[in-house]
């Protein structure tokens, strides 16, 4: 079940959010809420919920900087925030945050139901394409659609990703075993490359975030292969 966090400080709207979704019929369960920014920061750590519904102008804390904390903790909920508001500076900040909807007050039911219903399909859209790598001290889960690509160095694997630079113990076996029908092609014995973050190939590399990685030669025809498959299949 997805776990689910309201936070206003009206408790009439509190109860609409409960009850304008049929939240168990799409997998979900509210597990808290919250009046406050403090508190909805508070809970968001013990919680920590996939989905988080949150009004901008909540007492203590707003809502966009209790959002900012929150995101700290947990990068992969999904977040939609209701205002009465429908200011620019507002939905800037919220881009920033990576929000994932913005809903106006007077909350109306069906935008409501279909914004709650677009996150939850993206929510299990990502749960279902990630992956999970031991890291030193624990363990991280990463969507591989964020993965640039992964580096092989001695007894190690370097995944290169939209949030940075993460060091797991294994080999390249591994790493291709785990992204196996993820859309990933060894460009040679050190690199495992998500063809969907190939933007071309020059001077026998592939061109990955502007990085130029070597493709080796035995490796080159069966990866211009797979490359040319997933750009027919992509468009």
């Amino acid at each position: 079940m997805l776990k689910v966090m309201l936070v206003d400080d009206e408790v009439t709207i509190l109860e609409g959010f409960k009850r304008l979704f049929d939240w168990e019929a799409y997998g979900c369960t509210v597990v808290c809420e919250a009046c406050d920014g403090v508190m909805a920061v508070n809970q968001a750590r013990t919680y920590q919920p996939d989905i988080i519904i949150m009004d901008i102008n909540i007492p203590v804390m707003s809502g966009l900087e209790a959002l900012r904390l929150i995101r700290e903790q947990n990068r992969d909920c999904a977040c939609i925030i209701v205002s009465g508001y429908d200011e620019f500076e507002y939905c800037r900040e919220a881009l920033r945050l990576q929000i994932t909807d913005y809903i106006l007050k007077p909350v109306a039911y069906f935008a409501f139901t279909q914004k709650i219903g677009r996150a939850i399909a993206k929510l299990k859209k990502k749960t279902k394409n990630s992956v999970v790598i031991q890291i030193r001290g624990g363990v991280l889960r990463l969507d591989a659609s964020d993965i640039y690509y992964v580096e092989s160095q001695a007894h190690n694997l370097i995944y290169h990703t939209k949030d940075g630079i993460f060091v797991a113990s294994g080999t390249m076996k591994q790493a291709e075993e785990l992204l196996r029908g993820m859309h990933f092609s060894r460009g040679n014995k050190g690199y495992l490359i998500n063809l969907e973050h190939v933007q071309g190939v020059r001077d026998k590399c592939a061109v990955v975030q502007g990085e130029k990685l070597l493709i080796s030669r035995p490796r080159t025809g069966a990866f211009m292969q797979e490359l040319t498959r997933y750009w027919s299949e992509a468009d």
